[in-house]
Parts: structure tokens; C-alpha cells; sequence
């Protein structure tokens, strides 16, 4: 029976993700299939003891990063349960045979994160990507795929008619049939970010402009609903003509005849919403919790969950609260005003209910003055630096060249920039024909770029106005930057250090074992051999004669053999030796001579260590002695050529990395960072931000990997070409947690992003 208002209320919640949960699908009747940042992929089942509610049925794991999109196959001949499609940011398209919970099909081919799905009437699946392109997926293979967008692919919709629709960071949607584009709907004004059916209609979409919009086929734009205020990730619709959606700003809206019905908050961000067949609503959050809202009298969750569910959200909007720079959390209660001030004018902040109040200390009368309610300043006042005793909101570190000292340039958001900028100027004795640049720079990094104001200029001390003769050009050169602390990274990281005697002992070992098999005596190396590569230790260990000293090409020629012969088992102190060899300017140079003839024993050795059964030994060993080749410009086309492969193979061996290799892989990624940013290959740069974003997002990470990972991030984004990929890979999310981290080095580097996306 639903309620006369048509009021939607919290009905259950299914707990068991351990982090956003950012995708949802109804399927059917059998359930629900929910999917995470923790990686896996759950299916919730209706309860067969309580009507209306969904217990927890299965978790599949499989991914190597968080899941996003899920798409249905209704039960048949080969999924007698079902099958689940999910695609992920690990490039990677799943296919589940649900009755098992294993994977049956593996679809490799996106180079970047999966961010759509569907399913096609004869069974197809068709997936969206980050890297502009939709797939159609046939037993496992790519047998169609094309360009869709100049930019990221956010969503992909199949109608009932057949056609496809897509949504993208253009702010378009597109309309295909087959591969022909129909109509491009244009009309929103940043990235499309969701897409669903409106039956009889035509299609609506959300996007990060804060808006849904419900277009015709044709692409005019019927309705506009406008209450988000912040970017809209998801929206739905029920045949009653009820829209849905979901949005940062952590409200699940109801919309009807584009006017909002209701809007229900929740303790996060709302990443997706469902309707369910019945009119439930189902919502996905970043608190890790599902859940399901009825207008459904017999369908509501007793007082006592929706108590709790009312606790929790109002803890989480105390905890995010802040008054005065302060967490309201923080400040004691109304028993600090039992003690007695020390000195007239004394100030304090109490907790009072869900505000912070300011107390003075009337020490006349021996009692606190209540002053009034603190309203709180920018999200990061906790953080306001002091300058001449004086708080500020911003303290701006400023480069304005010419080999002038860094400057100091406070400002508070309640000021006038303008009247900022011209005190800034008098005070550092510089030249008032800055004072537009200085402006521009305030507003940038603040936030403000929609800021107006009368830009007439007083003289902040005497009143008069500003004489500024031969006002020259903005484009002098001289225009204020930020300054960051650890981007960009300039500069190549090496593993220059190596136990030479202990990978000799371990090679002299394995040559032992091998001579004692009657099987690979053949593969033994003689006296002679390794007196070779005692010869090859010696010239490394050398550094001082590195210069002058130089290898035979038999000893090149021996490293090889070995690097191509020896069984994986007992390979990894060879690589060893390769790693510090490449190091050497002759050994550079000579392994380069044999790659460019044709030979590409790197190439074959990685493939070597990376292939299934890892060691993870092989692991470590490869991936430095690949960070190394970076240490000379004759690897470069090399390692450029071969990026796609080197980190597909090493992503997806990263679930069995241990800290080191860990490690090793992150300082890999940013000295690709580095030489891509040299080189302007986006779509490179692009595949190590999606590598680099893995790692920093990865909570259990230890602290070196992902600092390692967010300079490469931070860096690729100043100076390289794929910032607003960076952006549409939801690096804000990731940058904020940085930021809130206890070790210094990550928080200041998560600043430094941020400021990055503030400049946007």
C-alpha cells in the first residue's frame, strides 16, 4: 500500500562492502548486484524470512582496482542463475557465471577504466571507456569497437528501439546506430556523467553542471531540473514519470515533472540510484552501505533503524562540520563556561547542540558574555597559517621572477581582492602594473573565478588614486604562480645499489643445480663462463671507471644466453646483473646495438618474469631493471613503445606485489611520468595516471608507493596533457584524501594536486 503523500522513507540497508559503493543493478527478481571501490562485486537476494529486504548471497572478487558498471544477464541455457558483466578501473571487462561466482569470460582491450555497460538483445555486451571508445564484446572477444567521443566515455545506454546512446566529458551525449552517429545532443555544459531511459520519452542524463536534463530522440531538450549542488553522478526513471538521482553533494533527489519532490541526505556521497520494480528506490553511497527507499506504508523500517539511520547522519554532518576552523567535534561543551577566564576579552568556542558558540570573559562581573554563533570560513580553515599575528584563509607562496625572492601573499575569502592586491603591491615595493596579474592569481587559487568588482584603484593608505606610467603588457612573462612542494618531479629515479657478492654466490648455486640435472646439464655454465661474469661484477662495481671502462661484447652476449636460457626459477639474479649493467654507459650502449639489431632480449625477459606462475622475485628484479633503462636517451623509444604492454602486464600482476615491488612499481610510473611529459604522449601519460591512480587509492598502500604515486599524478597533470582525465578519474576524491593523511610528505602532496584542480 503506498502512502497518500507518495513520501519515500528508508525501508533496509544492506551492509558488507567495505568502501563507495559506486554501481548498482537490479536484476530482476533474483536480486540485486552492487559493486565497489573495495573491489568486488556483491549480489544481494530477497530474504526469504522478511518480506522486502535482501540478504547477502555471494561476493565475487576478481578485480584489481574498484568496480563501476554493472550490466544483468537474465537466467538461461548457460548461466542457469544468471551471469553478472562489471567493468572496472582496472581496463578489465568480467563476465560471472553467477550460479558458480567464478569469471567465464575475461575482456581485455579498454586502456582505460571501463566507466559503462550493456547488454544487447543477442547477447553482445557493448562497454564505454575513459579511453573514448565503445566495444561490442562476442564470446569473450572484441569483434567491433570505434572512437565514440574525442574525449572520455562516461556511460553507454542501449534503447528499446536498439540504438546506443553515449555520455561524455565533451558535456555531449550521442545518439548511434551501429556505428553511425544519429544526433549529438548538446545543451549541458560539463561532463555527461549518467544516462537512463525515460519509457515512452526519450533519455535523461546527469552531469557534473549540477543538472539532469530529459532530451527526445531527436536531441531537444524537453526538461530541465536544477536543485544539485554539486556535480550529479547517476539518475533513473520509473514508468509514474518519478526521476531519480544522485549527486556529490550526498542528496538522492525525487524529481516529478521536473519539479524536485523530495530530497532525502545521506552520510556520503550518493554515487548511484535504481528504482525497483515495485517503485523502491535503491542508493549506493561512499559510506560503503546500500540502501532502499519505499513509499510503501507496509514496506518502512521500524522506528528504532530509522533512529539509528538519523544518529548517523547527523554524526556524520557533525563530524564534517567546522566552525571557526574548527571541528565541531572538537570543541568542549557548555561545562568549559564552569571555569573562569584568565583575562578580560578572554574568547572561547563551545558546543551548543549542533553549533559553535563564542563566549567572552567579562572579568568585571566574573562571567562569560555570550558573543554569538561562529559561522564557519573555507572547508580547510583548520589549516590557516598566521601571519603578523593575523589568521588567514590563504597564504600564497608567489614567484614573480626575474630571480626575486618567493613572496608571502595573505588573503582571507571575505576580502576585496582588488584592495588585497594593491596593499600586497605597496607593501613589497613592486610595480602597481602587477596588480591585475596579482588579482587574477587570488581569485584562481581561491576559488573565486566568477568574482566582480570595482577594479578602480586607493591607495590603501592615503586614499589617493594609482599612477601607473606606461602600463606595460600582461604577457611580460612575470605573471605570480603557485608554488608546490613536490611536483613536478624533474629527473629520473635509479635502484643504483647492489649486492654483488651475494648474486654471484646465488648464481654459482643455481649453476650447480643445473649441471647435477641430467636434464639441463646442458643449460650449466662453464668455469670459463663464470669467470666471465665475475669479470662482467667486477667492471660494475667499479663506479669511479664507469667513464672509461668498457664490456667485450661476449660478455653482453653471455648475459644474454643466460637471460634466454635459464629456467624462470632461477633467472632473477641474472636480471640482476642486467639491471646494474644498463646502468653502465658501454652496457647501455651494447645491449641497445643488439636490441636495434633485432634482438630484443628485454622484451622477452619481461615477458619472461611477468608470465603466470609469477615469482615474486622475477617481479621485483624486472621492474627495477626497467625503472634503470630510463638512466640513458637509448632506451627512451624503447620504453615508450612499450609502455601499453609493460604496465598492462605489471597491473595485472600487482595483486601478488609485495611492499618492494610495490615500491619499485611506483618509482617506474614516475619516471615514465617524467619522459612522457618530455615526450607529449598523451595517450601514454594517460595510461600511467590510470596505473598511478590504482596505487594511490589503494588504502593498505604503504607511505613511499603512493607519495611515489601522487607526485606522478600531480606531475602529469601540471605538465602533462591528460588534467582533465585526471579530473574525470575523480581525483579529487583521492587528492582529499591525501590531504587528511597524518604523514606530512602524502598530505602535502595531496595539497598540491588540489590546488592543481582549483586552478581548472
Amino acid at each position: 500500500m503506498a502512502l497518500e503523500t507518495g513520501e519515500y522513507f528508508l525501508s533496509s540497508e544492506l551492509r558488507g562492502h567495505e568502501d563507495d559503493v559506486r554501481g548498482i543493478c537490479i536484476c530482476g527478481d533474483a536480486g540485486i548486484a552492487t559493486s565497489s571501490r573495495d573491489r568486488t562485486v556483491k549480489f544481494w537476494t530477497p530474504d526469504p524470512e522478511r518480506k522486502h529486504r535482501f540478504v547477502l548471497s555471494k561476493t565475487l572478487v576478481g578485480h584489481s582496482s574498484f568496480v563501476g558498471p554493472l550490466a544483468w544477464i537474465p537466467p538461461g541455457d548457460r548461466f542457469p542463475e544468471g551471469g553478472i558483466v562489471s567493468g572496472g578501473m582496472d581496463t578489465l571487462v568480467l563476465l560471472w557465471d553467477l550460479s558458480k561466482g567464478e569469471i567465464t569470460e575475461t575482456m581485455k582491450g579498454h586502456q582505460y577504466q571501463v566507466t559503462g555497460l550493456a547488454l544487447d538483445d543477442n547477447g553482445d555486451i557493448i562497454s564505454s571507456s575513459m579511453d573514448c571508445t565503445i566495444r561490442r564484446w562476442r564470446k569473450g572477444q572484441a569483434i567491433e569497437l570505434w572512437e565514440a567521443h574525442k574525449v572520455a566515455v562516461q556511460a553507454v545506454l542501449k534503447l528499446p528501439s536498439g540504438e546506443i546512446v553515449t555520455g561524455s566529458s565533451d558535456s555531449t551525449l550521442k545518439l548511434w546506430r551501429g556505428r553511425t552517429c544519429l544526433h549529438t545532443f548538446v545543451g549541458h555544459t560539463d561532463t555527461v556523467r549518467g544516462i537512463a531511459t525515460m519509457p515512452g520519452i526519450g533519455v535523461l542524463s546527469a552531469s557534473h553542471d549540477c543538472s539532469i536534463k530529459l532530451w527526445t530522440l531527436t536531441g531537444q531538450v524537453m526538461m530541465e531540473m536544477v536543485g544539485h549542488t554539486s556535480l550529479v553522478y547517476s539518475v533513473a526513471a520509473y514508468p509514474s514519470g518519478l526521476v531519480a538521482s544522485g549527486s556529490e553533494d550526498c542528496f538522492l533527489k525525487i524529481w516529478r515533472d521536473g519539479i524536485c519532490i523530495q530530497s532525502i541526505e545521506h552520510p556520503g556521497c550518493v554515487w548511484d540510484v535504481k528504482f525497483l520494480e515495485n517503485g523502491d528506490i535503491v542508493t549506493a553511497c561512499s559510506d560503503g552501505a546500500v540502501r532502499i527507499w519505499t513509499s510503501h506504508k507496509d514496506h518502512i523500517s521500524d522506528p528504532h533503524e530509522i533512529e539509528s539511520y538519523t544518529i548517523e547522519l547527523s554524526q556524520y554532518k557533525t563530524n564534517r562540520k567546522k566552525v571557526g576552523g574548527l571541528k565541531l567535534m572538537d570543541l568542549p561543551g557548555l561545562e568549559a563556561l564552569q571555569v573562569p577566564g584568565t583575562t578580560n576579552g578572554q574568547t572561547i568556542v563551545v558546543r551548543e547542540g549542533d553549533n559553535g558558540v563564542a563566549y567572552s570573559w567579562n572579568s568585571k562581573e566574573l562571567k562569560w558574555d555570550k558573543i554569538g554563533e561562529v559561522v564557519d570560513g573555507p572547508g580547510d580553515s583548520m589549516n590557516r597559517q598566521v601571519i603578523d599575528g593575523t589568521h588567514y584563509d590563504y597564504v600564497f607562496d608567489v614567484d614573480i621572477g626575474d630571480g626575486e625572492p618567493i613572496r608571502k601573499l595573505p588573503y582571507n575569502r571575505t576580502d576585496n581582492p582588488y584592495e588585497v592586491a594593491d596593499k600586497w603591491l605597496l607593501k613589497e615595493n613592486l610595480p602597481l602594473s602587477y596588480r591585475q596579474q596579482v588579482v587574477e592569481f587570488i581569485l584562481q587559487n581561491s576559488g573565486q573565478r566568477n568574482f566582480s568588482l570595482d577594479t578602480s584603484f586607493r591607495d590603501p593608505y592615503t586614499g589617493s588614486s594609482a599612477y601607473v606610467p606606461g602600463e606595460p603588457s600582461f604577457s611580460s612573462g612575470t605573471t605570480p604562480k603557485p608554488i608546490f612542494k613536490h611536483i613536478p618531479k624533474k629527473g629520473m629515479l635509479l635502484f643504483d645499489t647492489a649486492q654483488f657478492d651475494g648474486i654471484l654466490k646465488k648464481l654459482s648455486e643455481f649453476n650447480t643445480v643445473l649441471f647435477s640435472d641430467p636434464e639441463k646439464t646442458s643449460l650449466s655454465l662453464s668455469e670459463q663462463e663464470l669467470s666471465r661474469l665475475a669479470a662482467i661484477v667486477k667492471v660494475l662495481k667499479d663506479t669511479s671507471y664507469y667513464h672509461s671502462s668498457t664490456f667485450a661484447d661476449v660478455d653482453i652476449v653471455l648475459l644474454l644466453k643466460l637471460l634466454k636460457s635459464w629456467p624462470p626459477s632461477m633467472m632473477f639474479p641474472v636480471i640482476d646483473i642486467l639491471r646494474m649493467t644498463v646502468l653502465h654507459p658501454d652496457g647501455a650502449n651494447l645491449l641497445s646495438k643488439h636490441i636495434e639489431s633485432g634482438k630484443d632480449i628485454l622484451k622477452e625477459t619481461f615477458q619472461k618474469a611477468v608470465t603466470a606462475p609469477t615469482l615474486s622475485a622475477n617481479l621485483l628484479t624486472i621492474i627495477k631493471a626497467v625503472t634503470n633503462l630510463f638512466r640513458h636517451s637509448c632506451f627512451f623509444p624503447w620504453l615508450q613503445s612499450h609502455c601499453s604492454e609493460i604496465l598492462d602486464a605489471l597491473s595485472s600482476c600487482r595483486p601478488s606485489f609485495n611492499k618492494n615491488t610495490n615500491l619499485s612499481f611506483a618509482t617506474l610510473l614516475l619516471n615514465y611520468a617524467v619522459l612522457l611529459i618530455e615526450l607529449k604522449d598523451k595517450d601514454c601519460q594517460a595510461h600511467v595516471l590510470s596505473a598511478a591512480l590504482e596505487i594511490a587509492e589503494d588504502g593498505n598502500q604503504d607511505v613511499d608507493s603512493r607519495f611515489r604515486a601522487l607526485v606522478t599524478i600531480g606531475s602529469l597533470m601540471l605538465d602533462g596533457l591528460i588534467k582533465s582525465i585526471a579530473i574525470d578519474f575523480d581525483v579529487q576524491s583521492i587528492a582529499q584524501d591525501a590531504k587528511s593523511s597524518k604523514d606530512l610528505k602524502i598530505a602535502e602532496v595531496g595539497a598540491d594536486i588540489e590546488l592543481i584542480i582549483k586552478a581548472t
